[in-house]
């Protein structure tokens, strides 16, 4: 055991830049998901959890399709490992693959939008075939003026991934926090002229501004990006629309699983698909700080290994650093999620009904985080190792878990049941992933061993009992000033951090060499 733990070791230490990364992305992936949950606030205590709420987040949905999509899925996955491998050979010939793929981009999303807007009618049908007549056509309407979304978010998508590949990584995770700053700014002078399709009209604003942020930084790195005249000819060009379409067929699929809970959603109580979207932005606060950082940072990592080797080492490295990190963050709000909401949320017209159910559906959506981490990271492993069938299978069987524990979930503990059932199919898709990667490289991962069970174990009871005891000692007051709540939470999660800190240092976890490797560089 020690020796493999010394051979861990030394092939961990070969690879900070990826950990690197990564915490460069963190860092600009915080702001944008802090200035996102008080975009949610604002919308809250304006809206609070209503039907209009309800028809503003199915449409919503419908228009922001491409972050997964393309943003965090399929256009990275394709494009991003063959512009990786051209910029070894000539960056100028990498700059002009990436332009001839805006061109191929813009013309595909253009037509997308297009035919969008014509059968939105019919897309909010099957989203929410529940909705009442006036819900159905704030939804439609409110579809139709956000379809545009998707040509900013796609086109931001594409200049991630070549930044990402050149280097940098703080601005564009920093960029979806121009978004949402937009969206705070403009959204109450909307509102106020246009009520409820003021959203639709930020949401736009904020898109665009996503987009220009990354596309004015490419003058910075010198690989601004625009369009230019595709050649059908060059072998990457097709290469990259080869690997796009099955990770796009298979990316997809995975949109149907926020479709499967918001047309569930919409046959029960009014309001349960907005506490279903409230309790998610929370939860995309820990996803996108650690797990979409981490697995950004590792596809061009992973596309550039030269050994099968070399290769398991680093995909054992991020998945294993993004438990490291999303375990403690799931239990902490597990624990004082009651208390977070409160203090998130609870004000005008957000009321204690959708204080109990938002409280209740982020502690369950938080015991499928760990798992979505996993397949996440995983899936960037299959993308790595072009492996699109295998991807595909594995976004199908997400997606067949989650319709089938939806509803089997929905009758017996209703929007509980919508926000449980994707962490169980996500942790099962996950293990599927593993089997395939395993397979192809025919080689033991190792990335779950006891020793690595027990340590976290010990690490996560510690974190549990100094937050159980807090609580004991000093309960949450929720008719305390606001000063006073936010002190309380702030003083639980400083207090959970040190007891997890310092227990993971005293146990010399191997995480802790490699931030302090990442930020020596």
């Amino acid at each position: 055991m020690q020796t493999e733990n010394k051979n861990e070791n030394k092939n961990n230490n070969k690879n900070p830049s990826m950990i690197r990364h990564a915490v460069m992305m963190m860092a600009g992936t915080l702001m944008s998901r802090v200035l996102g949950l008080a975009r949610e606030i604002l919308v809250a205590a304006y809206f609070g959890a209503t039907g209009s709420m309800d028809a503003f987040n199915i449409a919503y949905t419908l228009s922001n399709l491409a972050r997964q999509l393309l943003a965090e899925g399929a256009l990275s996955a394709a494009f991003v490992p063959v512009f990786s491998k051209v910029l070894t050979e000539s960056r100028e010939k990498a700059l002009t693959l990436a332009r001839q793929t805006m061109t191929v981009l813009l013309i595909a999303t253009g037509l997308v939008v297009g035919l969008g807007i014509y059968f939105s009618p019919v897309l909010i049908n099957i989203m929410a075939p529940g909705f009442d007549a006036k819900n159905y056509e704030l939804a439609v309407s409110m579809t139709q003026i956000m379809f545009p979304f998707l040509i900013f978010i796609s086109i931001g998508a594409l200049t991630m991934g070549e930044l990402n590949s050149l280097g940098s990584f703080f601005i564009p995770a920093l960029s979806p926090a121009f978004s949402n700053l937009i969206f705070i700014i403009t959204a109450p002078f909307f509102t106020i002229k246009f009520g409820v399709y003021g959203l639709a009209y930020s949401v736009l604003c904020g898109g665009f501004a996503h987009f220009l942020a990354q596309w004015l930084w490419g003058f910075k790195m010198k690989a601004v990006l625009y369009p230019a005249v595709p050649d059908m000819r060059d072998n990457n060009l097709r290469k990259i629309m080869k690997l796009f379409l099955p990770y796009a067929a298979g990316l997809s699929l995975n949109q149907v699983n926020p479709v499967i809970s918001r047309m569930l959603g919409s046959f029960l109580q009014e309001g349960s698909i907005s506490v279903l979207n409230y309790s998610n932005r929370i939860l995309q606060l820990p996803l996108g700080l650690f797990v979409i950082a981490i697995s950004q940072a590792v596809l061009p990592q992973l596309a550039r290994a030269k050994t099968d080797e070399e290769f398991t080492d680093m995909l054992r490295q991020a998945v294993r650093f993004a438990l490291f990190v999303v375990l403690p963050a799931s239990l902490g709000l597990i624990e004082i999620s009651s208390e977070f909401v409160h203090l998130i949320f609870v004000r005008g017209n957000f009321n204690g009904w959708a204080w109990d159910a938002t409280s209740s559906t982020l502690a369950l959506s938080m015991l499928g985080l760990p798992g979505m981490a996993c397949s996440t990271v995983i899936m960037r492993a299959l993308y790595a190792l072009s492996m699109p069938r295998e991807a595909f299978k594995v976004t199908l069987f997400s997606v067949v878990s989650t319709a089938v524990f939806s509803l089997i979930l929905v009758y017996p503990m209703s929007y509980n049941g919508l926000a449980l059932a994707p962490g169980i199919a996500f942790t099962l898709s996950g293990f599927l992933g593993l089997y395939y990667v395993k397979k192809k490289l025919n080689r033991p991962l190792k990335i779950i061993t006891k020793k690595f069970f027990w340590d976290y174990l010990v690490a996560l009871t510690v974190l549990d009992a100094s937050i159980m005891i807090f609580r004991f000692l000093l309960p949450y007051s929720p008719d305390a000033k606001l000063l006073i709540r936010a002190s309380w939470c702030l003083a639980v999660i400083t207090l959970a951090a040190a007891a997890y800190g310092i227990t993971t240092i005293k146990m010399k976890f191997e995480e802790w060499n490699l931030l302090k490797q990442a930020f020596k560089r």
